[in-house]
């Protein structure tokens, strides 16, 4: 096994183990797409399942989800600029 090869293991070895980290942090091991939402609780659209099955246990639609995220980032950084 040369250079190349081990640094490929690696790094399959780090993506793996950032993927588990992840599945931690956001409350997702062990769910699957059946405990998705088939609508978004906020507006009410279908959840594609294409959504459902990429990110099991989902509640909100794409488009909800972004909303959220956004208004939670600026929130984040009106109480960063208070600090300063």
């Amino acid at each position: 096994m040369d250079d190349i090869d081990r640094a490929s293991e690696r790094e399959a070895e780090l993506l793996a183990d950032a993927l588990r980290d992840q599945e931690l942090r956001a409350g997702l091991k062990g769910k699957t797409a059946a405990d998705s939402a088939a609508s978004c609780s906020d507006c009410g659209q279908d959840i594609p399942q294409e959504r459902r099955i990429a990110v099991p246990g989902c509640q909100l639609c794409v488009t909800c989800r972004t909303r959220l995220e956004k208004k939670a980032g600026q929130q984040n950084n009106r109480g960063a600029m208070r600090k300063n």
